[in-house]
């Protein structure tokens, strides 16, 4: 297949021309998300970030609160991360603290690990910083009113895409697909093709708790045969992938790739690293164990030693949750031990995340309904 011909990828997605590095990477689910903000002073209507993120000052890696350098360390760690995307809100409205990110995540790691950035801000003084820093690429995400030729208004996006080259850095250009805007997006691509940006992703417009109101306020609809996804979004994205003819590289990234491959892929990856001996992974790279609760007002450390004492359980067959009050062990063996105990007893499905997301929970005995709860052993 030529280099350019098309590449069909699972979940709808497609490319035609050589992969970012950054996108392959978040496929094998090697890619950390570093939140650097939820500021943004651009505010697009279709902003997809959660209510908890949205113009919030906050730093996340992956799905963990990050309080310290420490923390994002951890992380990347945690999923054996072989390069950061660092997102927002926009990053480079806090550029001394991305930029600390950048130093730290090279120092740490080295000059391997591969870090990319997506920003709204065409400012090359601060891109310059962060190339500096060490970062290996940035995308631009160009305004849909500004979609065509890049001249006027936006010839501030077209000068800092000619010029990065000359800074030592990929640059590239990253944009959903918004279905009424077909001939505007052709427009730009062509533009992009005439400038030689090193590639340019499409993401597939979806809703999400915070635009809903928006889209629907444009008259965009939900496509019934796509989860979240905007009707419409994929067909063009597909279609312009297809047919546009381009020198540069061309992606998109459907929403349920995003979910059904490079989520997974990373959750797989941390699984295998933190998950306790006991618990077992999924197909879906979420992790299954038991867990028994503490009754109300005991002492969890001594409740735990007694029932560990109690069914003999050896050191890497159970773990002791102080914050969530519990004791964790494998499902099959709380199957059996759960009808003689007096105390609550789950099996459970988790995300194998910072913040353990369940998914599922299923009673193992008369203790875990609410009407027979005690204050049992």
């Amino acid at each position: 297949m030529p280099a350019n011909g098309l590449h069909v990828l699972p979940m709808a997605s497609s490319h035609r021309g050589a992969l970012s590095q950054a996108c392959v990477q978040c496929a094998e689910g090697k890619k950390m998300v570093l939140f650097v903000t939820g500021l943004c002073r651009f505010r697009c209507f279709y902003c997809p970030v959660s209510m908890k993120r949205n113009q919030v000052d906050v730093v996340y890696a992956n799905e963990r609160l990050v309080t310290c350098d420490a923390d994002i360390l951890d992380e990347a760690r945690s999923i054996g991360a072989a390069g950061t995307g660092i997102t927002g809100g926009d990053p480079l409205g806090v550029i001394d603290r991305t930029e600390h990110y950048v130093r730290l995540l090279k120092e740490t790691f080295g000059p391997q690990h591969n870090i990319h950035l997506y920003t709204h801000e065409p400012n090359p003084e601060k891109l310059q910083r962060l190339v500096a820093a060490g970062l290996d690429e940035f995308r631009l995400h160009i305004p849909h009113y500004l979609w065509g030729p890049l001249s006027a208004d936006g010839g501030a996006y077209r000068k800092v895409l000619e010029d990065a080259p000359s800074w030592g850095i990929r640059r590239g250009v990253e944009i959903p697909v918004l279905p009424d805007k077909e001939a505007e997006l052709v427009r730009l691509l062509h533009t992009l093709d005439e400038i030689g940006v090193d590639f340019v992703n499409l993401n597939e417009l979806e809703f999400s708790e915070t635009n809903e109101d928006k889209l629907h306020g444009r008259a965009y609809e939900l496509d019934p045969s796509n989860g979240w996804g905007v009707r419409g979004s994929r067909a063009v994205a597909q279609r312009v992938v297809r047919e546009v003819r381009l020198s540069v590289p061309v992606h998109y990234c459907s929403s349920r790739f995003k979910d059904g491959i490079q989520l997974k892929q990373r959750l797989h990856r941390r699984a295998e690293r933190t998950r306790a001996p006991f618990a077992e992974t999924t197909s879906d790279g979420t992790v299954v164990f038991g867990v028994v609760e503490a009754p109300v007002g005991r002492d969890l450390a001594r409740w735990a030693h007694r029932l560990v004492r109690q069914h003999r359980l050896g050191p890497n067959a159970y773990r002791v949750d102080f914050g969530r009050r519990r004791l964790e062990l494998g499902a099959e063996r709380l199957r059996r031990l759960a009808p003689r105990l007096g105390a609550a007893a789950f099996e459970v499905e988790e995300y194998p995340t910072a913040d353990a997301l369940e998914v599922e929970r299923e009673p193992l005995n008369r203790a875990a309904f609410p009407e027979f709860a005690g204050g049992g052993t």
